[in-house]
């Protein structure tokens, strides 16, 4: 007798850490084009599917992201058409039609108050702890400036926001429970604390032909 197809995880209460890796040889998500593109995709695709971008820091060959979603099934097809989306913008930019994504996105699920706010100072202030961003100001390659857990800084405009709004908990309310962000502290390294879960990140991208 075939077994009942086993339901998705329901991940509603807990925030993702997921990371994008490109191949080599492209260039810089930092540069101005190509993190123009980056951002427009972001800003495109943040809230569809069920899965809701929060924050995100661009580095050199990948991006990470701070995302909600409702269950795997959510993140699952969320994380694929933003892939989508990211690779055809990148690639018609530089007018080519292979693989833009080294291989599958990593997701972590975040549990606790700690490691979230620990994410949180990692994927705004990754590019001070690589010696790219060396002043106190935010890092424009990221949501720095949407962050409204600054303790130097007021709250942004609500209006200034154009990545999906925090609806967990843990997002919104429990990482404080540790204190809000200096814009001068710097992240301890990955984030490796074993609170949350690996999930299954699904099948490989094929390349997309833009």
């Amino acid at each position: 007798m075939r077994s009942a197809p086993r339901s998705p995880r329901a991940l509603g209460r807990h925030p993702l850490h997921v990371t994008l890796r490109l191949v080599r040889g492209l260039p810089s998500l930092r540069s101005r084009a190509l993190h123009g593109r980056l951002q427009a995709a972001l800003r495109a695709g943040a809230e569809r599917h069920g899965l809701r971008v929060v924050h995100y820091g661009a580095l050199g060959d990948h991006v990470h992201l701070v995302c909600e979603a409702a269950d795997e099934h959510a993140l699952a097809r969320g994380m694929k058409g933003l892939a989508v989306r990211i690779a055809r913008a990148l690639n018609r930019l530089l007018d080519r039609t292979s693989a833009v994504f080294a291989d599958r996105y990593h997701a972590r699920e975040l549990r606790a108050p700690r490691d979230v706010r620990n994410v949180l100072v990692y994927v705004l202030g990754n590019a001070r702890r690589h010696g790219i961003v060396v002043e106190t100001t935010l890092d424009p390659c990221s949501s720095a400036a949407q962050f409204d857990g600054w303790k130097e800084l007021a709250p942004p405009r609500e209006e200034a926001r154009w990545l999906a709004r925090a609806s967990t908990w843990l997002l919104t309310i429990g990482w404080r429970r540790h204190g809000l962000v200096s814009i001068r502290e710097l992240p301890r390294g990955a984030p490796t604390r074993k609170t949350g879960s690996e999930l299954e990140a699904g099948a490989p991208w094929a390349p997309v032909r833009a």
